[in-house]
């Protein structure tokens, strides 16, 4: 049985130990064995799949709880699951992570995000991005965190324009593990500076 494999007994439990970051509204916490079959849904949903080459299997998503496990132990951060106090015990993930490719702008620290359907709307992932860059910034001393994404996703662009993150045409690039032909290869990469971080909360 993996590690992220939950029992009966243990679907409520943590799966790993991780600093859990708290918003108004938002908990971002370390993930546990009852979260993985609504992250299997939310993941089989196309609406929140729209900008990913393909639907993962639920074999696929739960390896991406594993990276994600991996990643706090061996740096300390990673995707947190994400709560919303006193309404959903799990809406999707939120954090920071080392990009898995290389490109001219790697090795580098990202900020992402993916939220249920449901949810959308609601800000939710503008404010635990904020925490996640605080995390990043304040905690950690990153000197620039950047977040990328399909050229035609306005809403996350949206989020990272929220975030003060900028954006440079010079910077798009093919996607390199994604296919030339697919509309999704081309992406766009914002950026934030831990100066401009510290600049807009003054």
């Amino acid at each position: 049985m993996s590690r992220t494999e939950p029992t009966p007994s243990s679907e409520g439990q943590e799966l790993h130990a991780a600093p859990s970051l708290q918003t108004n509204r938002l908990t971002l916490r370390p993930w546990r064995g009852s979260d993985i079959e609504p992250f299997a849904v939310m993941n089989a949903d196309p609406r929140v799949m729209e900008f990913f080459p393909s639907i993962p299997t639920r074999e696929q998503t739960r390896s991406t709880v594993e990276r994600a496990i991996a990643s706090f132990d061996k740096h300390g951060f990673g995707w947190w699951a994400v709560e919303v106090r006193g309404v959903a015990p799990f809406i999707g993930f939120i954090g920071l992570a080392y990009p898995g490719f290389e490109s001219d702008f790697t090795p580098c620290i990202e900020v992402g995000w993916r939220i249920a359907f449901d949810h959308w709307g609601q800000g939710y992932a503008t404010e635990g991005a904020r925490a996640a860059l605080s995390f990043g910034f304040d905690q950690r001393q990153f000197p620039e965190i950047v977040s990328f994404t399909a050229v035609d996703n306005q809403r996350s662009r949206r989020v990272m324009e929220k975030l003060g993150m900028t954006h440079a045409v010079t910077d798009d690039f093919d996607h390199p593990v994604i296919d030339r032909e697919n509309r999704l290869c081309r992406h766009v990469l914002y950026r934030i500076s831990r100066e401009r971080w510290n600049e807009q909360k003054s």
